[in-house]
């Protein structure tokens, strides 16, 4: 790829927390990435227009507030309705059930890094997993 990684840092839902969001979207900066960082309170509506807009190669988003297994997945649905899905690796994070990982994997998420996953983990993923190659 002959520019930086761009990454999409998102808070879906009604999350009023967003040091977690803050702490990737730095780290991923650290590590080369351009990181666009669309603020707390986003619908999925907003969160795909941006990743459009902006030409993201990851979208990655933060929730803390229960609501992942209805909102990551709407995500997933509105990219594949503006068919960029299969150009945008889409991950997510925060305080996710082990229980309900399995489910927002099959809806299209490619992996979830729950609290305490080391910042690196999540830097590794991306670069192995981008789906667009130049």
């Amino acid at each position: 790829m002959d520019r930086p990684i761009r990454v999409l840092v998102a808070k879906p839902g009604l999350d009023g927390h967003d040091r977690g969001a803050k702490v990737i979207a730095r780290a991923l900066r650290d590590a080369g990435m351009e990181v666009i960082y669309t603020g707390l309170r986003q619908t999925p509506e907003q969160i795909v227009e941006a990743a459009i807009q902006e030409d993201v190669d990851v979208v990655a988003m933060s929730i803390l507030s229960g609501a992942h297994s209805h909102l990551l997945p709407k995500v997933v649905e509105l990219l594949k309705t503006e068919n960029v899905y299969d150009e945008i690796l889409v991950i997510g994070g925060g305080v996710i059930p082990d229980d309900d990982i399995p489910e927002l994997k099959e809806k299209g998420i490619a992996e979830v890094f729950t609290p305490g996953t080391p910042t690196q983990v999540t830097i590794d993923f991306i670069k192995s997993n981008l789906k667009k190659q130049a």
